[in-house]
């Protein structure tokens, strides 16, 4: 499978998540960049080379959502997909209405983020 130019950004907290997603995506022939907070990713500059975010809800200072806002808010059109761990997290209904792509609790679904991705990223040249 041929590598894409842009890449899948995936931000938690957690290395063995991080770890995790980014060998399943690059075992499908994805570029994928590890962050380990919302604010780590923002300062990074990777959003320019993005074509979706994939983040844990549950980060430091700024949360998932809280990311998940921010780019709303600047009228960023990269899909994001939320991950959680927490059962007492707001149901998936609640963040596809404020602009999630999707929404996974973990262990997430690999074969179903990998479908999402792919329905939901456009790829640049």
């Amino acid at each position: 499978m041929k590598a894409h130019a842009r890449s899948i950004a995936v931000i938690d907290d957690d290395f063995r998540v991080l770890e995790s997603l980014i060998n399943l995506l690059a075992s499908f022939g994805y570029k994928a960049d590890s962050y380990e907070s919302a604010e780590q990713f923002l300062e990074s500059g990777g959003l320019a080379k993005t074509s979706c975010v994939i983040t844990d809800i549950e980060l430091g200072q700024m949360s998932g959502f809280g990311l998940l806002q921010h780019l709303k808010s600047s009228d960023c059109i990269v899909p994001v997909i939320m991950i959680t761990g927490k059962p007492s997290e707001r149901s998936e209904d609640f963040y596809l209405k404020n602009g999630a792509a999707g929404f996974f609790r973990k262990p997430v679904d690999g074969d179903a983020l990998l479908e999402l991705i792919g329905s939901v990223c456009t790829w640049g040249e």
